[in-house]
């Protein structure tokens, strides 16, 4: 194999870009969360990057993206062994797209692949947080990754059958992750139950500053997502770069119109949510439309998931950080969006993967029905294999935290640590400058409040 030094740079270039997103939704999250529970909802997403890197390497790549399976199940699974992790023989080998050379090393893709794998899996916590115990979370993304994120993830890019049968199309992930986390996300809330006292008391973001920085993140390393799922640097991986910069835009645009005509006023977090938003509509269908499209598309968005996230109140789920209204309704827009817009202008491999242009571009109303139908197939599926795996954690090893540690501050209850120390910083009656520097003054016997204690607890 020759390498192509260009492509393979940018893939792994791409795949440290997607790495990013994590932590930077961790950031995200964390800041719409309430101050109490801020690590913990950080935690599922650094658990995530542990857990799943490893589970992809082992079995998720080759269930995945595996084709040598001779038993003809590849419409439903890939190969238990062509990528298996204590396989190396495809180590030197090339990666093929559409049965053409692509000049990347197979593990290349791997690695890049596995960022995906990390980040849906995280998606999902955002609708789970203050009140699911941390070990239930490990179990669940064990058991949702391979029943879900793999045959999802093979139905879709790996030669399954949306892909090869249904040819819908999906450039970057709209429906294998946002649809996919998105509906998986409602699954779990609807067995795991609502916080307490939510809706009537309030679950304001504690920190918007990390709101926006957690968002700008996400949309740095978007590009990587985007631009690098066309794998090889050409004119596609350009309008894909393209899109996901004036789609997410418009999106915020979108989504800030509606806060000031509904809200009076124009928010910080609705202009980091509108940017969320634009990035997840805009995922599926970046490679396959042109500019244009691509900023009404982000524009739709915006104002749609800005009026979805209400619909847990209207029907009583408590979506903690609002998964479904982003990620399941924007991933819905976006994948039907191509069956409106897309053009053989911007990606010829629409032909010979089988798939017809969009409406608007004379294809008919066929990729239309083919992307609804696709789309729907995840959603039920993923949303009832995720709420079985919740209910049996549930009767099992136990789902949620108890009352008590919910109430007092999941983070201390499930990790014996606080986001802030929030002691006072002045002197006390009892103690003065001694207290603040943890000494006791000469003199002074110790008490059994000045028992060492742990430094990972503030305050």
């Amino acid at each position: 194999m020759e390498i192509n030094t260009g492509n393979t740079a940018w893939l792994l270039l791409s795949s440290a870009l997607v790495l990013l997103m994590t932590p930077g939704l961790a950031l995200f999250y964390g800041g719409l969360n309430r101050s109490k529970g801020v690590l913990n909802m950080m935690m599922m997403s650094f658990s995530s990057i542990g857990l799943i890197s490893v589970l992809w390497v082992i079995y998720g790549f080759t269930l995945a993206f595996g084709t040598n399976d001779s038993a003809g199940t590849n419409n439903l699974i890939g190969s238990f062994t062509q990528y298996f992790g204590t396989q190396t023989k495809f180590i030197g080998e090339e990666w093929l797209f559409l049965g053409t050379g692509t000049g990347i090393p197979t593990y290349v893709v791997m690695v890049f692949q596995m960022m995906f794998a990390v980040i849906t899996v995280a998606l999902i916590s955002g609708g789970l947080s203050d009140r699911l115990k941390f070990s239930g979370w490990l179990l669940f993304a064990f058991a949702w990754f391979t029943l879900v994120y793999v045959p999802v993830a093979h139905w879709i890019w790996g030669g399954g059958f949306i892909g090869s049968k249904i040819k819908a199309l999906d450039f970057a992930g709209g429906t294998a992750v946002h649809i996919n986390a998105g509906a998986a996300a409602l699954g779990v809330v609807l067995v795991l139950g609502k916080r307490i006292g939510w809706p009537k008391e309030s679950f304001k973001p504690h920190n918007v500053p990390l709101v926006a920085l957690g968002a700008g993140l996400l949309w740095f390393g978007w590009f990587g997502f985007n631009a690098g799922s066309e794998l090889t640097v050409d004119s596609t991986a350009a309008v894909a770069f393209v899109n996901t910069q004036v789609a997410t835009a418009a999106a915020v645009l979108g989504w800030i119109a509606v806060e000031w005509l509904r809200n009076g006023k124009p928010t910080m977090v609705g202009a980091s949510s509108g940017a969320v938003a634009g990035l997840v509509a805009i995922t599926p269908a970046c490679g396959f439309i042109a500019p244009l499209p691509a900023v009404l598309l982000g524009l739709v968005a915006g104002a749609v998931c800005a009026l979805a996230v209400s619909l847990k109140y209207r029907f009583g789920f408590d979506d903690s950080l609002d998964v479904v209204g982003v990620h399941f309704v924007g991933g819905w827009i976006g994948s039907l969006s191509i069956g409106l817009f897309a053009t053989l202008q911007v990606n010829s491999a629409i032909e010979g993967l089988g798939a017809s242009e969009g409406l608007f571009y004379g294809g008919g109303v066929t990729q239309l029905g083919r992307q609804a139908l696709a789309s729907g197939i995840v959603s039920v599926y993923s949303c009832a294999v995720a709420a079985l795996i919740a209910f049996i954690i549930k009767k099992t090893i136990g789902l949620r935290s108890d009352a008590e540690a919910e109430v007092a501050g999941i983070d201390v209850a499930e990790h014996a640590e606080s986001a802030y120390d929030l002691s006072p910083t002045t002197g006390s009656s009892t103690g003065g400058a001694f207290a603040m520097a943890g000494l006791t003054p000469a003199g002074t016997k110790p008490t059994a409040e000045d028992a060492p204690v742990s430094e990972k607890v503030a305050g």
